[in-house]
């Protein structure tokens, strides 16, 4: 009998896809509970300052309103005294909603109002009359480089002698670059419904991509251990802003706890600016290279913004050290306090600003030596990781390089800006390395065969509309010879095994390998059940003996010899295995990072200046692909993300208010349909057998990373202008 294909590798359709398009998959502000009222947020709309008093007269007085929730009213909670944090903390006091009369950013929430549906407690929400002594705030990057201090972050140390390389090399570049505020704004704007039962259990369905970051979060705020149940099953969609708890979960709880009742809270897409962001970048790097653009030195210095009570860090930097061969490197990170809230991160954060930075300094690199910017990168290959100056356990860039390139038709490309042209459109081709680093982190699953022949595997990690409950059921069937339909994956409970936050393009390297050992164990399991019987044709075989494929277990030395996984499990009963794993010794001696190689295409009106990216070609080199339908659709998700960077998106704020201007979908401008031309994803095979045992190193990330870089190059090429400020808008291309 020929074995089925393994689903492993496979362009799989979503296992939840028919649940989203027919509206039976619950979000968080979707969930029904008996007695449920409802909280709307009141914010504050100075930036820096006090409290004076708060009228909520008006408001109490509307029929159907239960609550109005202040820092003078709000229940005791255990550890608003003390230090505490969550799993993606920030160095410093994380901001505590309702803490006291102080304002620390505009926006701060101030009060909440609970009544008995969403549209009384919004309307009452108009009626708080709050009084404030205003403060002078600080939110200008700009106008505060002078209070900077060093991001606690380690930076890999300096190599060579910078300034010696950067004064005696024939080409010297001196380039500053800078990116705006950008806010995430998923589908599904933040939300927390909160289920009060009676003996003071809660159990809490929310937005998050973290469940157990969250319990632990509300165990250690409100001091209840063991009472609280966090559920997340669907998630509409992240980008990194539920990595940390938002302030709609304390909120939500402390009502819940005051008034022993259900409460939802849900932010209006106006708030979903009041919290975590892409903070602003001023980035400066310096080059020094020999004539024919060898690299022989860099420095790259980085400057975000972050708040006065937290210092957010990312990793701006260090992809200058390790992108390129260069014998001296010095790089340098600074973080400017405002009165704003403390910066988040933000799919690929820190390579989406620090890598553009790079790869804009190495396309003007390129044109200062007459070099094609392709074959400058050639030159600079980089066969180690300068910064930890070890070897990668695997690196394909280069094919990475010479696929995208063919796919583009880069070869056909002219070297001189304003060179190409349709009628009235200037052309212009440009392109960029993407870098991100392939991590794993320690994570657990389990894997139980039911008596009905079904295998269920969980873990409580998250899908942010990644495709996680797709590929780990992949990953499922194909460890256990199962047809897809006979697994089901469950994942959003804080009662299953220990998963990491969903971030960092590290989920399927991390509980994937978790939940590919918990079915090995199984696997042995199901061995040891069928060797039960003296006369069983599996006695004396080991797990390497046999094969699970088809529903069946075989000997492979005669595969004639086997059983039905069900037929086994219908005899013992229900078997199951969980299984922790974290990242491999074998890994400590090698450098792990995806990488690939954007190419696009830009048409510029040169009458009008305007803008429209009319091709791209994304290959990336990832490791082992368990799905490449889902990978391909992050990836193109990433590009048109870089594009909205590169030209688009930008949130502007009134430094005399200290106050977001474009808080809405309206006039925070995103990529549309008419935005996006065609989008080519190339993934470049690559083997690794170091970085986990899937082998496989995540995409969430790495779509992004380069893209905005080679929109700007492209621009630069069509119309000889190189704009160095994000986003390239109609006034600074004109």
């Amino acid at each position: 009998m020929k074995p089925a294909t393994s689903p492993f590798g496979q362009p799989i359709d979503r296992v939840d896809g028919p649940l989203k398009v027919t509206g039976q998959a619950h979000y968080a502000a979707e969930f029904q509970v008996p007695g449920l009222l409802y909280g709307s947020v009141v914010n504050s709309c100075i930036a820096r300052g006090r409290i004076v008093a708060i009228d909520a007269s008006a408001a109490e007085a509307v029929p159907g309103v239960v609550l109005v929730l202040t820092h003078q009213n709000r229940p005791p909670i255990a550890s608003y005294d003390e230090p505490y944090e969550d799993d993606d903390a920030a160095e410093g006091s994380p901001f505590r909603p309702l803490f006291n009369d102080r304002i620390l950013y505009s926006g701060q929430p101030v009060a909440l109002v609970v009544a008995e549906n969403l549209e009384l407690a919004r309307y009452a929400a108009s009626l708080v009359r709050v009084e404030y002594a205003r403060e002078p705030h600080r939110t200008d990057l700009l106008s505060e480089l002078q209070t900077m201090h060093k991001a606690p972050s380690e930076l890999p140390p300096a190599r060579g002698d910078v300034d010696a390389a950067l004064r005696g090399a024939m080409l010297r570049l001196d380039l500053q670059y800078s990116t705006p505020v950008e806010h995430h704004n998923p589908m599904e704007p933040h939300a927390s419904t909160v289920h009060y039962f009676p003996e003071g259990h809660l159990e809490i369905y929310d937005k998050t991509q973290g469940v157990q970051n969250c319990m632990r979060y509300l165990e250690k705020v409100f001091g209840l251990q063991g009472r609280i149940r966090v559920l997340s099953p669907f998630v509409g969609g992240a980008f990194g802003s539920g990595l940390r708890p938002q302030y709609q979960l304390p909120l939500a709880v402390m009502a819940a706890l005051k008034l022993q009742r259900s409460v939802r809270v849900t932010l209006k897409r106006q708030q979903m600016f009041t919290f975590g962001y892409r903070p602003r970048t001023l980035q400066r790097i310096s080059l020094g290279a020999a004539a024919d653009g060898q690299l022989e030195a860099l420095t790259h210095q980085a400057i975000g913004q972050t708040s006065t009570f937290e210092d957010f860090t990312e990793h701006e930097a260090e992809w200058s050290g390790m992108l390129y061969r260069c014998p001296n490197v010095r790089l340098d990170y600074q973080l400017v306090p405002l009165d704003v809230y403390t910066p988040l991160d933000m799919r690929a954060p820190g390579a989406t600003v620090g890598v553009y930075a790079l790869e804009c300094a190495m396309d003007e690199l390129a044109y200062a030596a007459s070099v094609d910017p392709l074959a400058l990168r050639l030159t600079n290959y980089a066969e180690r990781n300068g910064n930890e100056d070890k070897p990668y356990s695997s690196k394909a860039l280069r094919q990475c390089y010479e696929q995208g390139a063919e796919r583009f038709g880069w070869s056909r490309r002219s070297m001189a800006p304003r060179s190409m042209r349709d009628g009235d459109q200037l052309i212009g081709w440009g392109m960029a390395t993407g870098v991100w680093e392939a991590m794993q982190m320690p994570a657990s699953a389990k894997a139980c065969m039911e008596p009905n022949g079904r295998l269920v595997v969980s873990s409580a990690t998250a899908d942010i509309g990644t495709g996680t409950y797709t590929v780990m059921t992949q990953i499922a069937a194909a460890a256990m010879g199962l047809p897809l339909e006979r697994v089901e994956f469950r994942l959003g409970d804080s009662n299953l095994s220990q998963a990491p936050l969903e971030g960092g393009s590290a989920t399927v390297s991390s509980v994937g390998s978790a939940v590919q050992q918990a079915c090995e164990g199984l696997r042995q399991k199901l061995l040891d059940a069928a060797q039960q019987s003296p006369v069983s044709p599996f006695t004396g075989a080991r797990l390497d003996d046999v094969d699970f494929v088809d529903g069946q277990m075989r000997l492979k030395a005669a595969p004639a010899h086997s059983v039905e996984i069900e037929q086994i499990v219908a005899v013992s009963g229900a078997l199951e295995a969980e299984a922790s794993v974290e990242p491999g010794e074998k890994r400590n001696a090698y450098s792990t990072a995806t990488h690939s190689a954007v190419f696009i295409e830009v048409r510029v009106d040169e009458a009008l200046g305007t803008i429209k990216v009319s091709r791209a070609v994304s290959a990336v080199a990832a490791g082992r692909v368990v799905n490449p339908k889902t990978a391909g659709n992050q990836i193109v998700g990433g590009v048109v993300w870089g594009i909205g960077q590169a030209l688009h998106e930008e949130t502007l704020i009134d430094h005399s208010l200290g106050r977001y201007m474009n808080h809405n979908l309206s006039e925070y401008h995103v990529p549309v349909n008419a935005d996006i031309g065609e989008i080519d994803v190339i993934f470049v095979e690559e083997k690794d057998e170091i970085v986990n045992a899937l082998g496989s190193k995540g995409v969430g990330e790495i779509g992004i990373v380069g893209v905005a870089a080679a929109v700007a190059n492209a621009i630069y090429h069509a119309t000889g202008k190189r704009v160095r400020d994000l986003p390239i808008t109609l006034d600074k291309l004109l």
